[in-house]
């Protein structure tokens, strides 16, 4: 079994974004034992299907990232991707300028920051330039928000991203088309784990919220685990069907 897992913050809150840090203290005590592989994302994909392997992304780039995770990750040599939003890089994740409901406000990690952690080995992906919805986006938009945060990343800290991620999880066939002319690969927030085979630019992830009762990443690759995640994502798309 394969799967990219996906993470936001790290803290207390219990939000949906939001993973409590003796949760994520669990998951990376697990993944450090080896049981299951932690990979770059680059190379989880382009692996056998029949291995136990992950590959752990951490989206939007808060600031908790770096004291709560990163030190974690870094001690145990786990390989990590961090999507960035560039033009709110230093700011917060209240997109548009307006907070969302149960979504805590959150400080964003500015350049200096982001260009240390990747000079320490963290890859940094595109999360688009303001994090906004590209399927309602003109196509001019579209062009700025995807190849506009490429350029960012590179100018900013002199490497071209091969990655990206479509917020909210909301691509057309537009958006889709604009990211593979500019990207390797792209994460999707479709909640399954990999197949045999996928569409490099529509990869599917597991949300770690979903992840953080104790045992529950624990038991990634059983048939317990499968089942969960069968359930769980049908319940997530009969959401996505209900009005509102």
């Amino acid at each position: 079994m394969r799967a990219i897992l996906t993470y936001h913050s790290i803290d207390a809150s219990g939000s949906p974004i939001s993973i409590d840090p003796l949760a994520f203290a669990r998951h990376v005590e697990f993944l450090a034992a080896g049981r299951v592989r932690v990979l770059p994302l680059a190379e989880l994909v382009a692996r056998d299907a029949e291995e136990d392997a992950v590959a752990l992304t951490f989206d939007d780039g808060c600031q908790n990232f770096a004291e709560e995770a990163w030190p974690r990750l870094a001690e145990h040599g786990l390989p990590a991707t961090m999507f960035v939003v560039t033009r709110r890089v230093g700011t917060d994740n209240a997109w548009g300028g307006r907070d969302e409901p149960k979504i805590p406000r959150l400080p964003l990690l500015g350049w200096d920051a982001l260009g240390k952690l990747a000079a320490a080995g963290l890859e940094l992906g595109a999360h688009g330039r303001t994090h906004a919805r590209l399927e309602k986006c003109a196509d001019a938009e579209l062009v700025d928000e995807i190849e506009g945060s490429a350029a960012d990343l590179a100018e900013r800290t002199g490497r071209r991203p091969a990655s990206f991620c479509y917020p909210y999880g909301d691509f057309d066939e537009r958006a889709v088309a604009r990211v593979k002319a500019t990207f390797a690969r792209a994460c999707t927030t479709e909640l399954r784990v990999l197949a045999p085979a996928e569409d490099a630019w529509r990869l599917p992830r597991l949300d770690a919220y979903y992840l953080c009762a104790p045992g529950r990443l624990e038991g990634f690759g059983t048939p317990a685990f499968a089942r969960y995640l069968k359930a769980r994502g049908a319940l997530r798309r009969l959401r996505g069907l209900l009005p509102g």
